[in-house]
């Protein structure tokens, strides 16, 4: 399988973005998804989760109200708009198959990631 990011960019405090993910090579509509991000010198943070059919979707602390994920099965396509940015949200950020249980120790160790979309956040 394979997934692409993209969306990625230099916006300013208070700026949006919408990264998107084009999945490949697996049943997409099958598969809970999630964002994670790291910023320089970190470990992955879990952004979000979103569920197979897009009904139920979790949040980091740090986003909650500020970014929402959502899905498009026919489309093998997943998305997250960033609204609200702010500096710390500064980072790589990644599509990847399952939930925060693939996350350890900032590292993903699950089935499949992305190669992430640069988002930077600065004046």
């Amino acid at each position: 399988g394979q997934l692409v990011e993209s969306g990625g960019g230099l916006v300013r405090p208070g700026g949006s973005l919408r990264l998107s993910c084009a999945a490949s090579g697996f049943i997409f509509s099958r598969e809970f998804m999630m964002w994670v991000r790291q910023a320089p010198g970190k470990g992955l943070e879990w952004v979000s989760s979103i569920s197979k059919d897009g009904g139920d979707t979790t949040y980091a602390d740090s986003v909650k109200g500020r970014f929402t994920v959502s899905r498009d099965n026919p489309k093998n396509t997943l998305y997250l708009q960033l609204n609200t940015l702010k500096a710390d949200d500064t980072g790589t950020y990644y599509c990847a198959r399952g939930g925060s249980a693939y996350l350890r120790e900032g590292r993903y160790i699950g089935p499949l990631r992305g190669q992430g979309t640069q988002v930077t956040v600065s004046l």
